[in-house]
Protein backbone atom coordinates (compact mmCIF):
# COMPACT_ATOMS: atom_id res chain seq x y z
CA UNK A 1 0.00 0.00 0.00
CA UNK A 2 1.18 3.48 -0.85
CA UNK A 3 1.34 6.32 1.69
CA UNK A 4 -1.61 8.72 1.50
CA UNK A 5 -0.72 11.24 -1.18
CA UNK A 6 -2.13 14.19 -3.09
CA UNK A 7 -1.60 12.42 -6.41
CA UNK A 8 -4.26 9.79 -5.65
CA UNK A 9 -1.80 6.95 -6.28
CA UNK A 10 -2.41 3.60 -4.56
CA UNK A 11 0.57 1.66 -5.91
CA UNK A 12 3.77 2.17 -3.88
CA UNK A 13 5.86 1.63 -7.05
CA UNK A 14 3.92 4.32 -8.93
CA UNK A 15 4.19 6.66 -5.96
CA UNK A 16 7.94 6.11 -5.63
CA UNK A 17 8.38 6.93 -9.32
CA UNK A 18 6.30 10.10 -9.20
CA UNK A 19 7.80 11.14 -5.87
CA UNK A 20 11.25 10.89 -7.36
CA UNK A 21 10.38 12.78 -10.54
CA UNK A 22 8.63 15.65 -8.74
CA UNK A 23 11.03 15.99 -5.80
CA UNK A 24 14.06 15.89 -8.10
CA UNK A 25 12.55 18.68 -10.23
CA UNK A 26 11.90 20.70 -7.06
CA UNK A 27 15.45 20.03 -5.82
CA UNK A 28 16.83 21.55 -9.02
CA UNK A 29 14.64 24.64 -8.39
CA UNK A 30 15.97 24.90 -4.82
CA UNK A 31 19.49 25.15 -6.22
CA UNK A 32 18.89 27.24 -9.34
CA UNK A 33 16.50 29.79 -7.82
CA UNK A 34 18.80 30.58 -4.87
CA UNK A 35 16.22 29.40 -2.32
CA UNK A 36 18.86 27.49 -0.33
CA UNK A 37 20.97 30.66 -0.03
CA UNK A 38 18.20 32.30 1.99
CA UNK A 39 18.08 29.52 4.62
CA UNK A 40 20.05 29.55 7.86
CA UNK A 41 22.60 26.71 7.79
CA UNK A 42 22.15 23.93 10.35
CA UNK A 43 18.72 24.90 11.67
CA UNK A 44 15.81 22.47 11.76
CA UNK A 45 13.60 25.24 10.36
CA UNK A 46 15.80 25.18 7.23
CA UNK A 47 15.44 21.40 6.93
CA UNK A 48 11.67 21.83 7.28
CA UNK A 49 11.69 24.40 4.47
CA UNK A 50 13.70 22.05 2.23
CA UNK A 51 11.38 19.12 2.96
CA UNK A 52 8.25 21.21 2.39
CA UNK A 53 9.57 22.51 -0.93
CA UNK A 54 10.50 19.03 -2.18
CA UNK A 55 7.31 17.24 -1.17
CA UNK A 56 4.42 19.72 -0.86
CA UNK A 57 2.95 18.66 -4.21
CA UNK A 58 2.91 15.04 -3.05
CA UNK A 59 2.16 14.85 0.69
CA UNK A 60 0.02 16.82 3.13
CA UNK A 61 2.71 16.24 5.78
CA UNK A 62 5.48 17.98 3.80
CA UNK A 63 7.61 19.99 6.25
CA UNK A 64 5.70 18.66 9.27
CA UNK A 65 7.23 16.73 12.17
CA UNK A 66 6.07 13.11 12.05
CA UNK A 67 3.42 11.83 14.46
CA UNK A 68 4.31 8.12 14.14
CA UNK A 69 7.27 6.12 15.44
CA UNK A 70 9.60 4.84 12.70
CA UNK A 71 12.24 2.13 12.45
CA UNK A 72 14.43 0.74 9.69
CA UNK A 73 15.60 -2.84 10.09
CA UNK A 74 16.57 -3.18 13.75
CA UNK A 75 17.15 0.54 14.22
CA UNK A 76 14.51 2.71 15.88
CA UNK A 77 14.56 6.42 15.17
CA UNK A 78 13.83 8.96 17.92
CA UNK A 79 10.44 8.25 19.56
CA UNK A 80 7.75 10.84 18.75
CA UNK A 81 7.45 11.87 22.42
CA UNK A 82 11.12 12.99 22.48
CA UNK A 83 11.37 14.28 18.92
CA UNK A 84 10.82 18.02 19.47
CA UNK A 85 13.29 18.03 22.36
CA UNK A 86 15.86 16.19 20.19
CA UNK A 87 15.41 18.72 17.36
CA UNK A 88 15.88 21.65 19.76
CA UNK A 89 19.13 20.07 20.98
CA UNK A 90 20.34 19.51 17.41
CA UNK A 91 19.69 23.20 16.61
CA UNK A 92 22.10 24.13 19.41
CA UNK A 93 24.91 21.78 18.35
CA UNK A 94 28.11 23.48 17.10
CA UNK A 95 28.91 23.31 13.37
CA UNK A 96 32.16 25.17 12.80
CA UNK A 97 34.32 22.14 11.85
CA UNK A 98 33.83 19.14 9.57
CA UNK A 99 33.60 16.76 12.56
CA UNK A 100 30.99 18.92 14.29
CA UNK A 101 28.90 19.14 11.12
CA UNK A 102 28.90 15.36 10.60
CA UNK A 103 28.02 14.81 14.28
CA UNK A 104 25.04 17.11 13.74
CA UNK A 105 24.07 15.22 10.56
CA UNK A 106 24.21 11.90 12.43
CA UNK A 107 21.95 13.26 15.17
CA UNK A 108 19.46 14.55 12.60
CA UNK A 109 19.42 11.12 10.95
CA UNK A 110 18.62 9.53 14.33
CA UNK A 111 15.83 12.10 14.82
CA UNK A 112 14.41 11.30 11.35
CA UNK A 113 11.85 14.08 11.75
CA UNK A 114 9.58 13.38 8.76
CA UNK A 115 7.28 10.55 7.79
CA UNK A 116 9.04 10.12 4.43
CA UNK A 117 11.85 11.81 2.47
CA UNK A 118 14.34 12.25 5.33
CA UNK A 119 17.41 11.06 3.42
CA UNK A 120 17.00 13.40 0.47
CA UNK A 121 16.16 16.46 2.55
CA UNK A 122 18.89 15.87 5.12
CA UNK A 123 21.63 15.36 2.52
CA UNK A 124 20.74 18.71 0.92
CA UNK A 125 20.70 20.23 4.44
CA UNK A 126 24.13 18.71 5.18
CA UNK A 127 25.71 20.09 2.01
CA UNK A 128 24.19 23.50 2.78
CA UNK A 129 25.95 23.52 6.18
CA UNK A 130 29.26 22.30 4.73
CA UNK A 131 29.16 24.91 1.96
CA UNK A 132 28.50 27.78 4.35
CA UNK A 133 30.78 26.72 7.20
CA UNK A 134 33.85 25.17 5.54
CA UNK A 135 33.47 25.94 1.82
CA UNK A 136 33.05 22.30 0.77
CA UNK A 137 30.27 19.91 -0.25
CA UNK A 138 30.11 16.14 -0.63
CA UNK A 139 30.54 14.68 -4.11
CA UNK A 140 28.05 11.87 -3.51
CA UNK A 141 29.18 10.00 -6.63
CA UNK A 142 32.38 9.20 -4.70
CA UNK A 143 30.47 7.63 -1.79
CA UNK A 144 29.87 3.89 -2.11
CA UNK A 145 26.24 2.97 -1.41
CA UNK A 146 26.88 -0.07 0.80
CA UNK A 147 29.67 1.62 2.75
CA UNK A 148 27.43 4.65 3.35
CA UNK A 149 24.42 2.63 4.52
CA UNK A 150 26.54 0.53 6.90
CA UNK A 151 28.39 3.59 8.23
CA UNK A 152 25.09 5.45 8.84
CA UNK A 153 23.65 2.37 10.59
CA UNK A 154 26.64 2.27 12.95
CA UNK A 155 27.01 6.06 13.30
CA UNK A 156 24.92 6.45 16.51
CA UNK A 157 27.49 4.26 18.29
CA UNK A 158 30.61 5.07 16.28
CA UNK A 159 30.71 7.96 13.80
CA UNK A 160 34.34 7.56 12.70
CA UNK A 161 33.36 5.55 9.60
CA UNK A 162 30.84 8.05 8.23
CA UNK A 163 33.28 10.90 8.92
CA UNK A 164 36.04 9.07 7.02
CA UNK A 165 33.73 8.21 4.11
CA UNK A 166 32.37 11.72 3.65
CA UNK A 167 35.69 13.48 4.26
CA UNK A 168 37.23 11.55 1.36
CA UNK A 169 34.39 12.68 -0.90
CA UNK A 170 34.60 16.43 -0.16
CA UNK A 171 35.00 18.88 -3.03
CA UNK A 172 35.29 22.66 -3.17
CA UNK A 173 32.97 22.80 -6.22
CA UNK A 174 30.24 24.26 -4.03
CA UNK A 175 28.46 26.16 -6.81
CA UNK A 176 28.50 23.34 -9.36
CA UNK A 177 25.06 22.25 -10.51
CA UNK A 178 26.63 18.98 -11.71
CA UNK A 179 28.01 18.14 -8.25
CA UNK A 180 24.69 19.13 -6.63
CA UNK A 181 22.80 16.90 -9.08
CA UNK A 182 25.06 13.95 -8.24
CA UNK A 183 23.79 14.34 -4.69
CA UNK A 184 20.20 14.38 -5.87
CA UNK A 185 20.73 11.38 -8.16
CA UNK A 186 22.48 9.44 -5.45
CA UNK A 187 19.77 10.09 -2.90
CA UNK A 188 17.50 7.76 -4.89
CA UNK A 189 20.29 5.27 -5.33
CA UNK A 190 20.69 5.14 -1.53
CA UNK A 191 16.96 4.89 -0.91
CA UNK A 192 16.33 2.19 -3.49
CA UNK A 193 14.39 4.06 -6.18
CA UNK A 194 14.84 4.04 -9.92
CA UNK A 195 16.38 7.27 -11.12
CA UNK A 196 15.52 9.93 -13.66
CA UNK A 197 18.29 11.94 -15.27
CA UNK A 198 17.91 15.71 -14.94
CA UNK A 199 17.22 16.09 -18.66
CA UNK A 200 14.20 13.74 -18.42
CA UNK A 201 12.38 16.04 -15.98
Amino acid sequence: MALDNKLGLTSSADLAREEERISKKKAIELFENGILDKLEPGKFSSLQAIHKYLFEEIYDFAGQIRSVNLSKGNFRFAPVMYLESALNNIDKMPQSTFDEIIEKYVEMNIAHPFREGNGRSTRIWLDHILKNEIGKVVDWSKVDKEDYLLAMERSPIKDIEIKHLLKNALTDEVNSREVYMKGIDHSYYYEGYTTFKAEEL
